[in-house]
């Protein structure tokens, strides 16, 4: 009996090429990706320069940095602002990932956020 494959599993990482939080948060992400990835092999990170993708990010307003969304199958796990710390993140995404595996209905999202993560899954379904 073959094993079903996970739903894809995608995290954005909305930044700025200015933001000189977001330089040092790319070796946070980092680290915690590498530490999901044991036991999420299928995630996928995306590091979007909000104006550099400007067309992916669409309507999606990123007034603080770093914003995160998580994105599983067809569902947004979460969507937001986080505090710069790896603990910080690895704990927030578990908490989604874990609500998820158990058949959680994520929180509801604002249509500009469910917007941006069809056009990050259209993206890296292309790619």
């Amino acid at each position: 009996m073959a094993t079903a494959q996970p739903p894809p599993l995608h995290l954005a990482c909305l930044c700025a090429g200015w933001c000189r939080l977001c330089d040092g948060y790319a070796a946070v992400l980092a680290e915690a990706v590498a530490i999901l990835r044991q036991t999420r092999p299928e995630l996928q990170v995306h590091w979007i320069d909000i104006e550099d993708e400007s067309e992916l990010v669409g309507d999606l307003e990123v007034e603080t940095f770093p914003t995160l969304v998580l994105v599983q199958g067809a569902q947004t796990l979460f969507a937001g602002t986080l505090t710069p710390q790896q603990a910080t993140l690895l704990r927030v995404l578990r908490a989604a990932l874990d609500g998820a595996d158990r058949g959680v209905p994520p929180a509801a999202q604002p249509p500009e956020v469910l917007a941006f993560a069809d056009r990050l899954r259209g993206r890296a379904a292309a790619h």
